[in-house]
């Protein structure tokens, strides 16, 4: 039976609970002798310390399990499915027509292949430019909705999706750039491997532009890493909007792209999980994209990130915890919100009210862990054999810049579950805004 889209009824009262559980947990301790005191963060830092280092130890080279791009899982299909590329576009005249070029590009069976470009209400030239193109490439169509139509990302691919005849979609952004042989790779081993949907491996493009990209650059080698690792040991896979490949039926049987949410992909993410379909990872080809250029830009679009991961726990807690999904799921769920989710804000309420009594903080075993197994996590990403743009050298001064880097997080995480708990929700297209070759600020 499919999961219908959750509207996200009640999301200001379970985030108010969510704070006040994470802020005992936070301050509870101080109250302890200081030897007991640090029982919880010794407990949580030995159990979740065991499970990242399990995890980021079990994710393997190409050859690995769940890229198997070397093992035989890519060669060609004896019969290629049909597919659609589809792409959200709103004031994207900087990057859309490179984007075009790149698609018309690729590899593929002409007659399988058709590009779907959604202009949602563009404000620049992105429209016109799209209806240029269109005499240039037989294979690609433009819809064109209004501004306000509603939906934000999540609006723009339901409007193209009930137009969609392909038994596969890749999802794109605008920024997306493509090597040329992508499709006659991914769709094999998503045939082959019997996956319902399959994320590429996110690469940054502008890793050498400044200090703040590089670490973008080193993020995304450390996400692929821990998500492969994840998959192999039994957990839960997530999809990162940007390449991901979609089976058309197990899409529209979960009810499409839910409107509802500021993330479509991890939203999405766990309604396929909990109708049983499985999620891939492919780590070469990678899809390359920009990472943004200035802290504001990364504050906006880290702040919707986080938001949007709350949301799909708060959204479908009943379903996680049922037995749709298998115990290993379930326990790296635990692990994983634990970690990316409870830390922060359990970290802050020690902080504060270790400010306030004047002890000493309590939590700081398992941050320590925490950002230790981040850190291998980084070293080893970074030093696979990759595709795409080169990955940064994980020497000491560029490890240690990362990991203070992932710090952002303690102030993103608390503050957008605040914000979450105090003020109702309007759900906007947040869109990052990309420049490709133009010489205007991000």
């Amino acid at each position: 039976m499919a999961v219908a889209a959750v509207t996200g009824d009640h999301r200001r009262g379970k985030t108010a609970l969510f704070l006040a559980a994470c802020g005992c947990a936070g301050a509870a301790p101080h109250w302890l002798d200081p030897i007991r005191s640090l029982l919880p963060a010794l407990t949580l830092a030995l159990v979740l310390g065991g499970y990242g280092l399990r995890t980021v130890l079990r994710a393997r080279g190409p050859a690995g399990g769940a890229d198997a791009a070397s093992a035989g899982a890519t060669q060609a299909l004896d019969a290629w499915p049909s597919v659609d590329v589809v792409v959200g576009a709103r004031d994207e005249e900087a990057v859309v027509a490179r984007l075009v070029e790149r698609l018309a590009a690729l590899r593929y069976p002409a007659e399988k292949l058709t590009f779907w470009v959604v202009d949602d209400g563009s404000q620049d030239r992105t429209g016109a430019i799209l209806d240029a193109l269109k005499a240039e490439h037989p294979q690609l169509r433009v819809l064109h909705r209004p501004r306000g139509a509603g939906g934000g990302k999540s609006g723009a691919l339901n409007a193209v999706l009930q137009q969609l005849r392909g038994d596969w979609l890749l999802v794109l952004d605008a920024d997306a750039q493509l090597q040329e042989d992508v499709l006659e790779r991914v769709l094999p081993y998503a045939v082959r491997g019997g996956w319902a949907a399959v994320q590429l491996r996110k690469a940054v493009v502008n890793a050498g532009q400044s200090l703040l990209t590089r670490v973008q650059a080193m993020e995304m080698a450390l996400d692929a890493l821990i998500q492969q690792g994840r998959l192999l040991g039994g957990g839960v896979m997530e999809l990162r909007g940007n390449g991901q490949l979609l089976r058309r039926l197990n899409l529209e049987a979960c009810g499409g792209f839910n409107e509802h949410t500021v993330t479509d992909d991890l939203d999405l993410s766990f309604r396929l999980l909990t109708e049983g379909s499985r999620i891939g990872l492919l780590w070469d080809p990678p899809v390359q994209e920009e990472a943004v250029e200035t802290v504001p830009a990364l504050w906006k679009q880290r702040q919707r990130w986080a938001e949007g991961g709350l949301q799909r726990f708060f959204d479908y807690w009943p379903q996680l915890l049922s037995n749709r999904l298998s115990p290993s799921q379930r326990r790296d769920l635990a692990c994983f919100f634990l970690l990316q989710y409870a830390l922060p804000v359990v970290s802050f309420a020690d902080a504060v009210t270790s400010a306030a009594t004047r002890t000493v903080p309590v939590y700081w075993p398992l941050s320590i862990v925490a950002f230790s197994v981040s850190g291998l996590a980084y070293w080893r990403g970074c030093r696979r054999p990759s595709e795409g743009p080169e990955l940064p050298q994980p020497d000491l001064l560029s490890l240690l810049t990362a990991i203070a880097y992932l710090g952002h997080w303690f102030v993103v995480i608390p503050w957008v579950s605040v914000r979450m708990a105090v003020f109702p929700k309007r759900l906007v297209w947040a869109k990052t805004s990309h420049r490709g070759e133009a010489t205007a600020d991000a």
